[in-house]
């Protein structure tokens, strides 16, 4: 067994170099993802290593990135796209949402279009407007997509390279203000499916739901309510689109109050749509409502004040209260 301790962006640099190692027909595309090694360096070292014909320095043109990816995935390539920030997906928003989303329902399954597309997203960082998005409801909504999100270094390995292997497009959300989390990485052993929740705290009186960056304010807040007596549940989801509603379901019937926490708005936000299904699932299993904590339904606010939009652990403890208090 292999096990080496690794930051999240050491862990996503060393799957993309393997992935590029094992296969002749990934590539790796973006802008300054070659000679500057990304902008978090996540794809350091490897145009020096594999050159530029594999790992390529794009112009500034999201929306070319993407179609000349989905060029290449139909010529047999697996493209792996970055965009740079999450705040500039959406020049390419047309190209992924009528090109690559699909392509694979336009020709009755007999084009697949194998692309990752890499997004770090989230805020956390101090950075300027367009820079600390999360949009990830704006692509689970699209029939065609699969859309995951790893929140330690172990899963980013893994579920990066699922990605690549997977022959259907890929939305790979990378929390950004987590990419410096250290964490054990088995390179020799696979965790699970990409599309499978994890139990990441095992608990009695409530479920936590999240994925990406809020896993670990999760984390925090169980132990923190560990300590007034409070048993808390958390589930890491992983992926947002599919969505594994069973182990959603298990948890909800073994503690019967569920909170969904995510970075992006509560408003319209991947939180409704669980706790939606869970309510439908779970009616007389639940003692409580399923509630929602998340952004706010405002634009990103300059970096002074994102420790206020952000949920932080008051928020996700006020919820998991008034859940108890039922």
């Amino acid at each position: 067994m292999a096990v080496e301790k690794m930051s999240i962006a050491k862990a996503l640099n060393e799957s993309l170099r393997l992935a590029l190692d094992t296969d002749p027909k990934v590539l790796i595309m973006g802008e300054d993802v070659g000679k500057l090694g990304g902008v978090f360096r996540i794809t350091d070292g490897l145009q020096k290593d594999f050159g530029e014909d594999r790992v390529i320095d794009t112009p500034l043109a999201e929306s070319g990135i993407v179609g000349t990816a989905i060029g290449l995935a139909l010529r047999g390539y697996r493209p792996i796209v970055e965009i740079q920030f999450d705040g500039f997906v959406f020049p390419a928003y047309d190209q992924i949402v009528t090109q690559l989303a699909k392509m694979h329902a336009r020709s009755l399954g007999k084009v697949k279009l194998p692309v990752v597309v890499r997004i770090p997203y989230g805020g956390g960082i101090g950075a300027v407007e367009h820079h600390s998005e999360s949009p990830e409801a704006l692509f689970a909504h699209v029939a065609g997509l699969k859309v995951v999100s790893p929140s330690n270094a172990s899963d980013a390995y893994w579920m990066m390279q699922q990605a690549v292997q997977s022959d259907d497009p890929v939305i790979f959300f990378e929390p950004k203000r987590r990419y410096w989390d250290k964490g054990e990485v088995d390179t020799e052993s696979i965790p699970g499916p990409l599309h499978k929740a994890v139990t990441a705290r095992d608990g009695g009186d409530l479920t936590l739901v999240a994925y990406g960056p809020m896993v670990k304010v999760c984390l925090e807040a169980a132990a923190a309510a560990q300590e007034e007596g409070k048993s808390i549940e958390v589930l890491d989801l992983r992926s947002m689109a599919p969505i594994d509603f069973d182990a959603i379901q298990r948890s909800a019937e073994k503690t019967g109050r569920v909170v969904v926490v995510h970075e992006a708005p509560v408003f319209y936000g991947s939180g409704a749509e669980i706790a939606a299904r869970i309510t439908e699932r779970c009616f007389y299993h639940l003692e409580a409502p399923v509630l929602r904590v998340g952004g706010y339904s405002v634009p990103y606010p300059p970096a002074r004040l994102e420790d206020e939009y952000l949920p932080g652990l008051d928020r996700v403890l006020d919820a998991v209260d008034r859940s108890l208090a039922f």
